[in-house]
């Protein structure tokens, strides 16, 4: 049996998070779906997997929810069922930065397609940022990526701050794996007055799945959060295996 893998999140206002949680909990057990979803009042992250058909009834759960119906959800398989457990958490952020006022639904920067963005990696006037952890970038990034060496995501503020004003008046351009840490980071740059930003729509996954090989400025694999461990163009599994948590 060949299992379905879905990588989803979206930034929705979720006045009652905690009474999304029982219906998935729920949902997910009839289906027999492993693999972690995070609630909070800022929307919905997570990386699940199972039949097909189950995959199908959450996800058609999940886009019912408020401000869910463009839910931004990447598939790929796997040849054995990549977590162990189905876990539910309720969470002050799903993508946890620790900044007040940071809103992605208003102030995320503009997308840049994945067929379009090898222009943005060749371009020398771009300064691209790998927003991922430092242990996430030694598996594989972008020709040419700058790697903050951050050890979780809370610490890109303090970076950014840290080097902006080597980095002010330049156009950036900013990745991550899936697309949901780009989304909260490009809102934070623009609430620190940068307006010259855009980030890879769909993340690194987007990019290996619809970029050919032979056309691709991606070096190594991509890192996932799951016992696949890493990903290589057409999302085939390329690691180790040991179950991962969620971007820290």
């Amino acid at each position: 049996m060949t299992f379905t893998v879905a990588a989803l999140y979206r930034f929705a206002p979720f006045d009652d998070p905690a009474c999304l949680r029982q219906p998935l909990v729920d949902l997910c057990a009839k289906q027999a779906i492993k693999g972690t979803l995070l609630l909070a009042g800022e929307g919905i992250n997570g990386t699940i997997a199972g039949s097909a058909e189950g995959i199908k009834a959450v996800i058609a759960h999940i886009r019912a929810l408020p401000g869910c119906a463009e839910l931004d959800v990447k598939y790929s398989a796997a040849a054995a069922m990549p977590f162990k457990r189905m876990k539910v958490r309720l969470k002050k952020e799903i993508v946890t930065m620790k900044v007040a006022g940071i809103d992605p639904v208003r102030d995320a920067a503009p997308y840049v397609a994945p067929a379009d963005w090898n222009a943005v990696v060749d371009d020398p006037e771009t300064v691209l940022i790998d927003t991922r952890n430092d242990f996430e970038v030694g598996y594989g990034s972008f020709e040419g990526a700058l790697n903050p060496h951050t050890t979780s995501f809370g610490d890109f503020p303090g970076w950014w701050r840290a080097n902006a004003e080597s980095l002010a008046g330049k156009r950036i351009a900013m990745f991550c794996t899936g697309g949901i840490r780009c989304e909260k980071s490009t809102a934070f740059l623009r609430s620190e007055g940068v307006e010259d930003v855009v980030h890879l729509k769909g993340g690194i996954l987007a990019y290996l799945e619809q970029v050919p090989a032979e056309a691709s400025r991606w070096r190594g694999s991509c890192f996932v959060f799951d016992e696949r461990v890493s990903v290589g163009h057409g999302l085939v599994e390329m690691g180790e295996k040991g179950e991962r948590d969620l971007p820290r």
